[in-house]
């Protein structure tokens, strides 16, 4: 709605397809997050979804939209930012239903549903999860004006408990700390990458005066956060001049991010506390842009307040799309709708005709394999990186097997080749390791099993035994963002981990999105051209080979 624009399917209440905007017109996030921007629709996901399914857009009984105008009209207060804005932001809303009835072909009228913000976050986490009943937490920048709520999820009814309304939002905080150090507001992933760097203590006061976390609460500090310059100057003067884009790394920077990082799990940690006393269940679904945050997953997840964790594939935005067709689903549909569907592939693949097509528009020769996960696995043996391109693409931000680049744990200058010559991004960015997932816990401290280890949104510690053996996947603090991979869930990944492990007696690859500097590929196409332009040395799309020539 804001940004990660994305569109999702269900077709007799069964979830059949969902992909985000930005994978067909390759902007970062689909669209700019902007207050006057919620009418420009996920126009190419919508008609992918809706081939996927063989329909039409008449077909379609319901459409949800996930945000809900008359709730942010209800509590919006004026004194949280520029009235100007929300003047703007109230009348292009007011311009989705035509927006709608022009994609649709005819006026949806009360076949458009408004679903609250939350609600469909919440909703996103909890069907694919399979359990009958859950404590849910959401937790992003903001709903309607919530950047936190509680809900109690039973049968096929999710209902608020308790709602955090902005300022106190977690997600809006590592926005703005994100800008701080120098990188977009999309940025969160870096700056948590960057707090390995750091040592917490050194401002742990400073954030102490900015969010609070007791027992059983939390609370962003009043007139921090705000949709206006103040709240860059009042970090400024906490922690001294923002570092610009072009700027080195400090050791300060590092700190800042170490300490942020702490206080977020200190608060996540709260919020789990609270829920688990309004909802006294032994399963947590977790959602919301917060829930990418890996590091807090962890803790959570250690911390053994909850039996069961799911967090989705796409617990960001992006989920809202699924949510919002799962909610309206309950609330018009006499069946309930199809539970504990949680494969995050459910995006375009492509046929043998369409792969030979874009190999021949290219003008490269290509030759077909009869085994190409062992023959990629034998290239990554012998040190080369592989672009990975295989059935339908992942919903969610991280590749997950299908849409990946890959290389050799094994060997330590694999980080800083893929960061300078094939992503072009900052060194201290780390890799993740896919893993078999029989293999997992000979090399990583993963503890409780979750179906949501296989979207590759924890970091356990790496075995101690086992830090020398995979230099490339381990993080500055010894841990690392792992994906579990099984034959089940993706079996020609699995195959290829599989042959890999054959070749080195290492049950492990480093998974990294296809992409370099854009959104992760989606047609053979993308695939070609970003292996043409980086420095990948073979591209396997099915079972067509192409190595590279330089």
């Amino acid at each position: 709605m804001y940004h990660e624009s994305a569109a999702a399917l269900l077709v007799d209440g069964k979830l059949v397809a969902a992909v985000e905007e930005e994978r067909f017109n390759r902007i970062k996030h689909g669209k700019e997050a902007s207050f006057d921007n919620p009418h420009q629709l996920p126009e190419r996901a919508i008609r992918y979804c809706l081939k996927a399914a063989g329909l039409t857009a008449r077909d379609i009984d319901q459409v949800g939209y996930s945000f809900d105008p008359k709730r942010r009209q209800k509590s919006y207060r004026r004194e949280w930012w520029d009235p100007k804005f929300e003047e703007t932001f109230r009348l292009r809303i007011g311009q989705v239903p035509a927006a709608l009835d022009e994609l649709f072909g005819r006026t949806l009228g009360k076949k458009l549903h408004f679903v609250s913000h939350h609600l469909a976050h919440a909703a996103s986490a909890y069907f694919p999860s399979g359990f009958d009943r859950a404590a849910v937490l959401t937790i992003d920048g903001i709903g309607e004006t919530a950047g936190a709520s509680l809900a109690k999820a039973v049968g096929t009814s999710v209902k608020e408990v308790e709602i955090f309304d902005y300022p106190h939002s977690l997600g809006f905080l590592w926005e703005l700390f994100s800008g701080y150090l120098g990188f977009s507001h999309y940025d969160a992933s870096k700056t948590m990458g960057l707090a390995a760097y750091g040592n917490p203590a050194v401002y742990r006061e400073k954030f102490q005066s900015i969010i609070r976390s007791e027992q059983e609460n939390f609370g962003i500090a009043q007139g921090f956060l705000g949709m206006t310059a103040e709240s860059h100057d009042k970090v400024v003067a906490l922690f001294g001049p923002p570092r610009q884009e072009d700027d080195p790394f400090e050791p300060r920077h590092g700190d800042i991010a170490a300490a942020l990082q702490e206080a977020t799990d200190a608060a996540v940690m709260a919020l789990i506390r609270r829920i688990k006393h309004l909802v006294p269940f032994e399963n947590l679904c977790l959602a919301g842009g917060v829930g990418l945050n890996c590091v807090a997953n962890e803790v959570a997840q250690k911390s053994g307040e909850f039996a069961n964790l799911f967090i989705p594939s796409a617990p960001h935005d992006a989920g809202t799309a699924i949510g919002a067709a799962f909610a309206v689903h309950v609330d018009t549909q006499k069946k309930p709708p199809q539970r504990g569907y949680s494969t995050p592939y459910l995006g375009p693949s492509f046929n043998r005709r369409e792969i030979e097509a874009a190999i021949k528009a290219s003008g490269l020769k290509a030759r077909r394999s009869k085994s190409p996960a062992s023959e990629a696995a034998k290239m990554i043996a012998d040190g080369k990186i592989v672009a990975w391109f295989q059935g339908r693409m992942e919903f969610g931000p991280r590749a997950l097997g299908n849409r990946s680049l890959l290389a050799d744990p094994r060997r330590p200058e694999m980080r800083d080749i893929l960061n300078q010559k094939v992503k072009h991004r900052e060194d201290f960015r780390p890799f993740a390791p896919s893993v078999l997932a029989e293999h997992a816990d000979d090399w990583f401290d993963v503890g409780p099993r979750s179906a949501s280890h296989e979207f590759m949104l924890f970091t356990p510690k790496v075995n101690a035994d086992k830090l020398d053996r995979i230099p490339a996947v381990v993080h500055k603090d010894g841990t690392a963002r792992v994906q579990l991979v099984s034959r089940k869930l993706n079996p020609r990944y699995h195959e290829l981990i599989s042959a890999f492990h054959k070749l080195t007696g290492v049950p492990i690859v480093v998974n990294t999105s296809f992409n370099d500097s854009e959104p992760i590929v989606c047609t053979p196409t993308d695939a070609i051209v970003t292996f043409r332009k980086s420095g990948i040395d073979a591209l396997v799309i099915d079972d067509m080979v192409l190595v590279s020539q330089s």
